[in-house]
């Protein structure tokens, strides 16, 4: 609004609290309203100035005083029965013409005629059309004054312009109603998919913490008991046990809080750019099972170092958490095998098995580890497949299958 002319800004703004007193108090601004053309009817009437342009100046004062009142006070009804007051100042209308008093308060149906193109169907807005050409042909039929178009056609277009006028504020008023519903649906929809994206994150994040630590805990476990055994024998096992310990508690805690920051909104400074794990790790996390006490035989067969990096991180994870469940479950003298392997035609695959004696079905409401395994597979259109192996071998057996990555199609 800054480009536009001074008056124009003083006319938006005195247009916008007429509109606003309106809203909030109709009645008031109606009895205003009824109250300014009852009054000049009046005054019209006491002064005699409808004597300048009636086409009969004998006509009683106390008709001219009831038309004059007639023709204005169902003004105040406007709003609510616009047809009912059309119709009544319609009849003192066609008194007024018949008796050539054509005073000018007959102008106020006008009023009427735009609140009608304002609030109701065309269909009645033709009808009211109709109706208001009974007075003006009275009058002319009455008091012919030259040809019939010099006295119908001028007020005809009068009618029409109202009308016209009524109806184009009524498709600006809503089209701009579609506009503020528009941007309420927006608005909503724009909530809607925060309160989206923020569960997403929160399950992500709750998916993260718990291969994190239950991963970290597992081997801290492994480590601690491994420790306890050589405590006894080989002390110089047991200080290894407790260097590893500390230095898998210490990785444990600097990922944790790394999470724990994300979720801080106030955190100062510049977000910890850490990247996720990836293939590439994929060693340091076996060799951080390994010395929890858990034998793991690795086998990696093609280029996996063009993945992408959500795929990798996949990868990590499933093999991460299979690992984890073996040193939870897997019980004495337990092995474990990771293969992982790459082509152009089937993806990535994954196996992970043990020897030992499975994991047990978790409780009702718990054991996330699986389900997030599968969550991971669905966001790249790929299967997971977990379960125990047929005996007698026995053991457990994780198989993850990722289709190419679209890149790679190129």
């Amino acid at each position: 609004m800054a480009d536009q002319h001074p008056l124009t800004q003083h006319v938006q703004r005195l247009v916008q609290r007429v509109r606003a007193v309106d809203t909030r108090r109709p009645l008031v601004w109606d009895l205003l309203v009824t109250g300014f053309f009852v009054t000049a009817a009046i005054v019209d009437y006491g002064s005699g100035g409808w004597r300048t342009i009636a086409h009969n100046t004998d006509v009683p004062d106390w008709l001219v005083f009831h038309l004059s009142l007639g023709l204005t006070v169902p003004l105040l009804w406007r709003r609510r029965h616009p047809l009912a007051v059309l119709a009544v100042m319609l009849a003192f209308g066609t008194v007024n013409s018949a008796t050539g008093a054509m005073l000018q308060a007959a102008l106020v149906q006008l009023i009427v005629l735009f609140n009608i193109a304002l609030r109701l169907p065309l269909r009645r807005l033709g009808w009211a059309g109709a109706m208001m050409l009974v007075p003006l042909v009275v009058g002319t039929v009455r008091y012919p004054r030259g040809s019939w178009d010099q006295q119908i056609v001028p007020q005809v277009w009068a009618y029409a312009i109202v009308a016209l006028l009524g109806i184009a504020v009524r498709s600006r008023q809503d089209y701009t109603a579609a506009l503020v519903e528009r941007a309420r649906q927006l608005e909503v929809e724009r909530d809607q998919q925060a309160q989206l994206a923020a569960a997403a994150e929160r399950t992500r994040i709750a998916r993260e913490m718990h291969d994190i630590i239950g991963h970290n805990l597992s081997v801290i476990t492994g480590l601690a008991d491994g420790g306890k055994y050589a405590a006894a024998k080989s002390p110089e096992h047991a200080a290894q046990a407790l260097d590893a310990i500390g230095s898998t508690s210490r990785q444990a805690l600097a990922e944790l809080r790394r999470l724990l920051d994300v979720l801080r909104e106030d955190t100062p400074g510049a977000a910890d750019l850490t990247p996720q794990p990836a293939l590439a790790d994929l060693d340091r996390l076996i060799d951080g099972v390994r010395a929890a006490g858990l034998p793991v035989r690795s086998t990696v067969r093609g280029r996996l170092d063009g993945l992408p990096q959500g795929q990798q991180l996949t990868v990590y994870r499933v093999v991460q958490e299979a690992l984890t469940n073996t040193l939870k479950h897997g019980g004495p003298q337990v092995t474990a095998t990771v293969e992982v392997s790459y082509d152009d035609e089937d993806g990535v695959a994954v196996t992970v098995t043990d020897t030992g004696v499975g994991a047990p079905a978790p409780p009702s409401g718990t054991g996330r580890g699986l389900t997030g395994m599968r969550e991971r597979t669905s966001l790249y259109a790929g299967t997971l497949e977990a379960g125990p192996l047929p005996a007698p071998q026995g053991g457990w057996r994780v198989h993850l299958q990722l289709p190419r990555p679209k890149e790679s199609t190129r």
